[in-house]
């Protein structure tokens, strides 16, 4: 089920802070809108954006990032929710877990985590439940085992 990609590791903390304010901002390159760059924002968003509702503002945040480097939100590109989500509760897990304090340290560590592979979502989604069109418009409930929370 894993993978043998090696996630692409930050340097500084002012990296991952430019990202993601530049996600906020509709700032960033479409080229940055990495894997690495989903988890990097997402886990600031976590840990230094206390004022961002991320449950209630993610699909908002991505979604409008999209749009403003002439992406499409639809039925097979652009936002997805169920993995979006996934992933969130992957992140937060991540964090309940782990001694890391620094937010370069925390970031890199997760990327290297399980939470952090790309097929992490696939532990509890089938494939064809994963991909299809209602996942991706709204989240489903894993099929294969519920997602862990922290």
């Amino acid at each position: 089920m894993t993978t043998d990609h090696k996630p692409r590791l930050f340097v500084r903390d002012e990296d991952i802070h430019a990202l993601g304010e530049g996600l906020l901002a509709c700032a960033l390159p479409r080229t940055a809108w990495t894997h690495e760059a989903h988890l990097g924002a997402c886990l600031w968003l976590l840990t230094e954006r206390p004022d961002i509702d991320i449950d209630a503002e993610i699909a908002g945040i991505i979604r409008r990032f999209n749009t403003s480097v002439g992406g499409v939100n639809d039925d097979t590109q652009g936002y997805h929710d169920s993995i979006t989500r996934a992933y969130v509760a992957g992140a937060r897990l991540f964090l309940s877990e782990t001694a890391e304090t620094g937010l370069t340290a925390r970031v890199n560590a997760l990327l290297l985590s399980p939470m952090g592979a790309r097929d992490w979502p696939l532990r509890f989604y089938s494939r064809d439940l994963l991909f299809s069109v209602p996942a991706r418009r709204g989240y489903v409930t894993p099929d294969l085992a519920p997602l862990p929370s922290a």
